[in-house]
């Protein structure tokens, strides 16, 4: 692992910061389209190096061995790693640098084992970051960011604090180095920190910032050469230029709306600004730029907003073009090259989500409804993939713009689900359904003439889903199915029995969202349009709706509610108790929180209506001894027909002095609480028992009450 003395990475390690890049040092770059889903596209530029030898070899060789036999290697290996690391003099420093690259590559694989030890380790590395050797900086910066989950993790403490401050403000320094392949490996190291900081990061924002624009411009310093007859300018490092427009971009997507800050502001945008009006609608160094542009639009939201209205024009304006150039190259002055159209639509994409509505004015008075026609039906993937991503980010803020063209947009959507080549574009279709669902919430009934079709494509998706092993698509076409349901319960509803089971399991594996509150009320949209079509479902509709840790809208909590409290009343004769049985213990718990166990309950805003057989409201009050429970949840107790209070510090009393009326049968309304704990109900005791559920605002909780005589 050791570098050989003819390896020409040595000879390219001695390159300083004022030698421009060569064509041959800049990477093809390819932009990953938008995506809305859980599948995250794998990075996979943590390399150590581009080119093979025996030294990357040896490396990589060494990283799937830790990650294969894991703390295993750990006596063999770290022995060795000591004694390289412990060399002294210049001549052993290649030595010390094979030793932090093999630290390297074992960290993911034996972190349990290293774990004792990465206090210590992490220690040892920061001094190298300062090393006189360029390579052992390099590679130092590389090992460091392999641990930054650690360092991270320990932030919480004092003496993590400082460790991380060291680390952070090392790799700052290496950002500005000399040295254009310390700047690489330390750039690149710090977005990895970037991503494991987040917001911890937001206390030394005007630092990192300071050393990253800093950093932008010395890395896009101009030389000029005289030539005969003429001057050739070259930009001194595009590489690492491109390097720092993602560093910059991870930090806004870390650090989100803590960068919409005035005097941060006012270091980060004037550099990239005159940088955006630099360069050419064609020049490709637009690419890296247009990518950071979007990560700072969805970060800083209505604070992009002084800088959206020439940020949207100049994204329709390389649309417009890259479509002529598409037609007639020549014409258009450039060759036609889809990725100006695909990072523009993205970061079209950023702004409507930073924006919100404030889009809309833009939108209005473009004519990015045609543009964006055109891009969903094009050719390329990567480009309908991002136009379907941009139609449901505009269908989320401003549908009313889409509406003179929107059975356009639907029918080119629906297409995309129903294709033979469902898997080699299956990230199309996946933003296709999900721009469908997003729209149908916003158009309604206007979704109608397309909801057979889109059915008849996402039913078999939901059946076959472990074939098509595509998290994002299943969980999509869950959501969009529920969002036609809750819109088009009538068109939906006659077919529940096909897709029922697929669908609830789908369901079940999404995470608590608003996208998943949609798709319930969809859910119970059909089954009070066709209850008989889930019931042979219903084991599987109680596992999605146990799958809730918390349904956060009061409206659909109540829904479930009923929805749950409807089928036991329609099942009778041990069916449901039947039904419940198949039911997991952890499920059945889960679903106390919406079960009816009394005769008789009716949820509404105002108040909850319960009703039972008992001796009378006063034994009723006298066994729930806790006056927590009275004064604080049960407020007021009004007793129909007689028009008595109970209330909890005067219990056995009514407002005029008289005791509570003892009556054989009784309803009574109880107002909902602020607050409502299991506690303050287990802490009641007595001798005869019965169950009581009851609801406080969007929680519901249960306990053993008990009757007697005080």
């Amino acid at each position: 692992m050791a570098y050989a003395d003819d390896d020409e990475s040595l000879a390219e390690a001695e390159e300083d910061e004022s030698l421009p890049d060569r064509d041959q040092d800049l990477k093809p770059r390819f932009h990953t389209s938008r995506f809305h889903g859980s599948d995250s596209v794998e990075d996979d530029d943590d390399d150590i190096v581009n080119v093979w030898n025996l030294r990357k070899c040896s490396a990589a060789a060494l990283d799937i061995l830790s990650n294969v036999f894991g703390d295993e290697i750990l006596p063999t290996l770290m022995p060795v790693v000591q004694a390289k690391l412990a060399a002294s003099g210049d001549e052993s420093w290649k030595d010390r640098e094979a030793a932090v690259l093999a630290l390297g590559a074992v960290a993911e694989g034996c972190i349990n084992g290293l774990y004792p030890h990465l206090s210590q380790i992490v220690e040892f590395l920061i001094p190298l970051l300062d090393d006189k050797f360029p390579l052992i900086r390099s590679i130092s910066c590389w090992t460091v960011s392999r641990f930054s989950k650690y360092i991270v993790q320990e932030n919480g403490h004092q003496k993590g604090y400082e460790q991380f401050d060291k680390v952070l403000m090392g790799l700052l320094r290496r950002i500005l180095d000399t040295n254009k392949r310390v700047q690489e490996a330390a750039c690149s190291a710090f977005a990895t920190l970037e991503e494991e900081a987040a917001e911890d990061l937001a206390p030394r924002l005007e630092i990192i910032l300071q050393h990253l624009m800093c950093a932008f411009g010395k890395y896009q310093l101009m030389v000029t050469v005289r030539l005969p007859f003429i001057y050739m300018y070259y930009l001194i490092q595009r590489r690492n230029l491109r390097i720092v427009y993602d560093a910059i971009g991870t930090l806004a997507d870390a650090v989100g709306a803590e960068l919409n800050q005035p005097a941060y502001l006012e270091i980060l945008m004037p550099p990239l600004i005159a940088k955006w009006q630099q360069l050419s609608n064609a020049d490709k160094d637009l690419f890296p730029l247009l990518e950071c542009f979007t990560s700072l639009a969805q970060a800083l939201g209505t604070g992009f907003s002084q800088f959206a209205e020439p940020v949207f024009q100049r994204c329709i304006a390389i649309i417009q073009g890259q479509q002529s150039a598409k037609v007639d190259p020549v014409t258009a002055g450039f060759p036609y090259d889809k990725e100006f159209i695909v990072c523009s639509l993205d970061l079209l994409s950023g702004l409507a989500e930073g924006l919100g509505s404030g889009i809309e004015s833009l939108v209005s008075q473009s004519n990015l409804r045609d543009l964006l026609l055109q891009c969903c039906m094009d050719d390329a993937y990567d480009v309908r993939q991002s136009a379907f991503a941009l139609l449901g980010d505009l269908g989320k803020v401003c549908a009313v713009h889409l509406r003179p063209r929107l059975p356009e947009f639907l029918d080119v959507a629906a297409k995309q689900l129903n294709t033979p080549k469902l898997k080699e574009t299956i990230s199309v279709a996946n933003n296709a359904c999900w721009a469908i669902g997003e729209l149908a919430v916003k158009v309604r009934q206007e979704i109608s003439p397309i909801v057979m079709t889109v059915m008849s494509c996402l039913v078999p998706i939901l059946q076959h889903s472990e074939e098509l092993n595509n998290k994002s698509l299943v969980e999509n076409s869950a959501i969009t199915l529920g969002r036609l349901a809750w819109v088009c319960p009538d068109l939906v509803s006659p077919h529940m029995e096909h897709f029922m089971q697929s669908w609830c399991i789908a369901l079940s594996m999404i995470h608590d969202d608003i996208e998943k509150e949609d798709a319930f009320r969809g859910l119970c949209a059909m089954v009070r349009a066709n209850p008989s079509g889930a019931v042979s479902s219903l084991v599987f509709m109680c596992k999605a709706i146990a799958s809730w840790h918390e349904i956060r809208s009061e409206e659909l909590h109540n829904e479930v509610c009923q929805v749950l409290h409807g089928y036991k009343q329609m099942l009778r004769n041990g069916a449901w108790d039947q039904y419940m049985s198949a039911l997991e213990p952890p499920v059945k718990e889960k679903l106390l929180k919406y079960q009816v166990t009394l005769n008789r309950l009716v949820a509404s805003r105002q108040f909850l209506v319960l009703e039972k057989q008992s001796t009378g409201v006063w034994e009723w009050c006298k066994a729930v001894q806790c006056s927590k429970l009275l004064d604080s949840v049960f407020r007021w107790i009004q007793i129909n027909g007689n028009n008595a209070f109970c209330r909890g510090e005067d219990r056995g009393s009514n407002a005029n002095g008289s005791r509570c009326q003892v009556q054989d049968t009784f309803a009574h309304s109880i107002q909902k609480p602020n607050f409502y704990t299991d506690e303050m109900l287990n802490s009641c005791h007595g001798e005869e028992s019965f169950s009581l559920t009851v609801s406080a605002g969007n929680r519901l909780a249960s306990a053993k009450m008990e009757i007697g005589q005080g």
